[in-house]
């Protein structure tokens, strides 16, 4: 058991039998993962991912595409994979590699993933650590000449990294979850911009037009966000997650992440821990804490029932709502849905929101693939 200081709310971090990676699949994944670097044509092995590009800054300045058709892109969480899709939108072909409702931190991808690696021009991840596996994969198996470009590492400086418990300054890896920051997803999709502008010229313009559409829902997101914030009692603006997805978030609003529940490690909690944990909600008089709409978790619900507060099962980190192709199916109705769950279970008003466009920004057909 870990504590915060003196007063503050300690946190439990559980791992499910489950979620263990087993040895002798993780073996097999990176051997198969060679085999296909060893085939694919023109890859390059570097422990540089930007590689062919200019001082790191994920843009290659040395050569053309390999072809005269789309660029071919490959992105990881479907957040991210949503933000490209508005960029780039019907210019581009695009594959997400990480399904929905798959835990990003421990995903192992499998060869498949490395055949898409092998044909991508643009390869975008979040960074900040959060998809190791994929990016390793990455550096083996992609094309001489093509980008790795990690957001989230251009995003932030260091100076600006968040550490709670489940990321403790002490390990040096700091919080990963910044696009529930909308201001933050907006540089995201800069970044993309710039690198889909640089590696495709011809379609400037459009890149840049959905940029800007883009940036107009992120600032009518962002403000009501602020206003339905504000509408929930001071004592309320406290957030007990199932993950600690919400640093970045609860930063920009003026919340506190006061705790989280969350499959990290094997141990599990004393009966007398669960229950100075309920003691100390019931002091808070915290009206709701907040589980995951895919990870479900039996102490977190126990917790809110043994203090009277209401589960909330309905946050989403990385899941879109809804199926490809559905109004909610992006970042912007990721967020939408999240608020409109938060913002009334602790007390406030959500009707900010309720003329809010989660849609995409681009009009025509979508190109993008989000694995299931």
């Amino acid at each position: 058991m870990n504590f915060w200081e003196p007063g503050d709310l300690w946190r439990v971090t559980i791992m499910p039998k489950w979620v263990r990676p087993r040895r002798s699949i993780l073996i097999m994944l990176v051997s198969a993962s060679l085999i296909v670097a060893t085939l694919a044509c023109g890859s390059s092995a570097t422990s540089d991912p930007n590689a062919a590009s200019s001082a790191g800054s994920g843009i290659r300045t040395t050569a053309p595409l390999q072809d005269l058709g789309a660029i071919r892109v490959v992105t990881t969480v479907s957040p991210i994979t949503s933000i490209v899709e508005n960029i780039g939108g019907s210019r581009i072909i695009l594959d997400g590699v990480v399904p929905e409702g798959v835990n990003s931190h421990t995903f192992a991808p499998a060869p498949s993933v490395a055949r898409l690696i092998a044909d991508a021009d643009l390869i975008v991840l979040n960074g900040l650590q959060l998809e190791e596996p994929t990016l390793e994969m990455a550096r083996a198996n992609k094309k001489q000449y093509a980008v790795i470009l990690s957001l989230g590492d251009k995003a932030i400086s260091r100076e600006e990294w968040r550490f709670d418990f489940t990321f403790p300054e002490s390990n040096g890896q700091p919080n990963p979850h910044l696009w529930p920051d909308p201001l933050l997803a907006l540089r995201y999709a800069e970044l993309v911009q710039q690198q889909l502008e640089e590696m495709d010229p011809s379609n400037a313009d459009y890149y840049s037009e959905n940029l800007e559409t883009f940036g107009q829902r992120i600032d009518s997101l962002d403000q009501a966000i602020a206003t339905a914030v504000a509408t929930i009692p001071e004592s309320n603006r406290k957030l007990l997650t199932y993950h600690d997805s919400w640093a970045y978030f609860a930063l920009r609003y003026g919340m506190d992440v006061i705790g989280a529940v969350q499959p990290s490690n094997f141990s599990q909690p004393s009966v007398k821990e669960v229950a100075e944990l309920i003691d100390q909600l019931k002091e808070l008089q915290l009206p709701a804490v907040f589980g995951s709409e895919v990870f479900p978790s039996d102490v977190l619900e126990t917790v809110a029932r043994e203090a009277g507060a209401e589960f909330v099962d309905k946050l989403r980190d990385d899941d879109l709502p809804g199926v490809p192709g559905d109004p909610r199916h992006s970042y912007l109705g990721l967020m939408l849905e999240n608020m409109e769950f938060m913002i009334p279970a602790l007390g406030g008003s959500a009707e900010a929101l309720a003329a809010f466009d989660p849609s995409l920004v681009f009009g025509g057909e979508s190109t993008a693939n989000y694995p299931q």
